[in-house]
């Protein structure tokens, strides 16, 4: 448990998440410090949120700074988004965010003010486990707000220092929260599921402008030409938007990126589109502690997916192996699978929930 009375620097984004963590950590007696990251990107939505979080800490009284980190964002997170569609595959920026970027900078304001911990409004949860002498990353309660897949990059020397306020809370009972203290703001706010560099409906444009565009050809599985697209870096494996084709719908069931040829499939549970056997690289084990032999996991190869039972081989110091009991759609190259403790009758509640790490799927 982390001790009261200490100074805490709180992660803002202008949204009612961050700032409901920074209510609660006022009222369990913190005194808490609101720190916002300038990129310089999506201008408007930007400064409404710094007014927003500016709001927030008048109204509690409590210090805000902004900190411009436009080029260390360009060149981590922005940088890895494009140089991953380039190579054909689906990124997953705010994974690399959060490890490259966020916390990285939060601790770095805590240090040059002598403060020990940090907290952002993410629903996840921190339990030090003493009996492995290790720090562990759960799910949160709300398990339709969970974010604990985008946080599975953590290490052992941050998670001892972070804090996750809303971790015990439901989305719904913040919103009352935000209510009940009068952020009226939030209210009238649509939470957005855009980028923070780009809108979803810029993105096209976005892309256009970075990469450009490299005609191809759209093919069936019978290789059969039935039209052109425009950049294998607008499509991902398993998309249906966009595609384009009469007689549809279709999906995107695979990427020929030697011949630039888009593969699509006209059956919404086409057997292409089905994978039981996933090679991870560059995989990161929260605890530290990399399995010598196979293991029973629960994963998902994305956000909003349900865990499935999987067994977890390690080949060598790059690569795994992510075999599910049962076949897995749209498995997308470049984004992160990431694994969880399994599912055992008599394990308590809280060991069902354990992130354990992820990587990126080959």
């Amino acid at each position: 448990m982390k001790s009261k009375n200490k100074k805490v620097v709180v992660g803002l984004s202008g949204g009612v998440d961050s700032s409901v963590s920074l209510l609660l950590l006022k009222e369990q007696g913190y005194q808490p410090i609101g720190v916002s990251f300038k990129y310089d990107y999506w201008k408007g939505k930007r400064k409404e949120s710094f007014n927003i979080a500016r709001k927030v800490c008048n109204k509690l009284k409590i210090p805000y700074y902004i900190i411009n980190d436009k080029a260390n964002f360009k060149k981590k997170v922005m940088g890895y988004f494009l140089s991953v569609l380039k190579e054909k595959k689906t990124p997953s920026p705010c994974i690399v965010c959060n490890r490259l970027v966020k916390f990285n900078k939060l601790f770095e304001f805590a240090k040059k003010h002598n403060i020990k911990y940090v907290a952002t409004g993410h629903y996840a949860r921190i339990k030090e486990n003493k009996k492995l002498g290790k720090y562990e990353l759960l799910k949160a309660k709300d398990k339709n707000k969970d974010q604990s897949y985008f946080l599975c990059l953590l290490q052992q020397n941050q998670l001892k220092n972070i804090i996750f306020p809303l971790g015990d809370y439901t989305k719904d009972e913040v919103y009352k929260m935000a209510k009940r203290n009068k952020f009226n703001f939030f209210s009238k706010i649509k939470q957005s599921q855009d980028l923070c560099f780009v809108s979803s409906k810029s993105i096209k444009f976005y892309l256009e402008k970075e990469i450009g565009i490299e005609l191809g050809d759209i093919v069936n599985k019978e290789n059969k030409v039935l039209g052109k697209h425009q950049g294998l870096h607008f499509y991902t494996i398993g998309q249906r938007k966009g595609i384009n084709l009469p007689n549809g719908p279709w999906w995107v069931s695979g990427i020929n990126k030697k011949k630039n040829e888009l593969i699509v499939t006209n059956k919404e549970n086409d057997p292409a589109l089905f994978s039981k056997k996933i090679i991870v690289s560059d995989y990161h084990f929260i605890s530290g502690k990399i399995p010598k032999k196979t293991i029973k996991v629960m994963a998902k190869i994305r956000f909003n997916q349900k865990v499935s039972s999987a067994n977890l081989r390690i080949r060598n110091k790059n690569i795994l192996e992510l075999i599910f009991n049962k076949p897995q759609k749209a498995v997308t190259p470049g984004q992160w699978a990431v694994f969880y403790s399994p599912r055992r009758s008599k394990a308590k509640e809280g060991q069902k929930n354990v992130c354990l790490g992820g990587g990126i799927i080959k």
